[in-house]
């Protein structure tokens, strides 16, 4: 009787492991709790699935680990969550064309893997975490139609994988990057935002000039 007792704890810990413990699962149901979803896209986000691979939106590797959130233009609002930086394997975090507000998490740093991330047209504020040079792999940043401040960090210049930066239309200060992989970014991708100036000249210009 003991070792049945003991057998059924044991596969009842089994499947409670599966069922709650996928920490990827459990960082985007926080994201989920974090966003207003009037049109449903996130209906079919059931955190009690072994993994998250067969919700909308999501799509994973042969692993099972999830490579990629499309939350483009849904008509989400809220904020973004610190549990993002969780999704060890993500590549593209596609969250453009939505009313999301709040600041970009530090976190999103630790997304070693991303390739794209595209934040592009909501209502972000804050500044843009100097964590986000730590994305080694990362080739399109578009941050253009938020409420951005701050410098640009000069982290990023140490991301040579970057091919297309987009930051207008934000509040951003200080002077343009040149150096990295800035050298090939287009002016106008930097535009509208009235308080940064030209591209900087070195040693003539600090990189946070009208920030204060």
């Amino acid at each position: 009787m003991a070792a049945l007792s003991w057998m059924w704890r044991l596969s009842l810990a089994v499947t409670l492991g599966l069922v709650c413990g996928n920490s990827e699962g459990d960082a985007l149901s926080t994201l989920r709790r974090s966003l207003s979803d009037p049109d449903n896209v996130l209906q079919s986000w059931d955190p009690t699935l072994v993994n998250p691979c067969t919700w909308f939106h999501i799509t994973c590797n042969q692993d099972n680990r999830v490579t990629r959130v499309d939350l483009g233009n849904s008509n989400l609002s809220g904020h973004l969550v610190p549990e993002l930086g969780e999704l060890e394997h993500l590549q593209y975090l596609e969250l453009y064309k939505n009313h999301i507000q709040g600041t970009i998490p530090v976190e999103l740093g630790s997304l070693k893997s991303l390739i794209s991330l595209d934040l592009y047209s909501n209502n972000i504020s804050g500044m843009i975490p100097p964590s986000l040079g730590k994305l080694k792999s990362l080739v399109f940043l578009r941050l253009n139609d938020n409420r951005l401040n701050g410098p640009i960090p000069r982290e990023l210049i140490g991301v040579s994988s970057l091919k297309v930066v987009d930051v207008s239309n934000n509040d951003l200060c200080g002077t343009i990057p040149t150096s990295g992989p800035f050298e090939r970014i287009p002016l106008n991708n930097f535009e509208n935002n009235p308080r940064l100036e030209g591209p900087e000249l070195l040693g003539l210009a600090s990189y946070d000039t009208n920030c204060s």
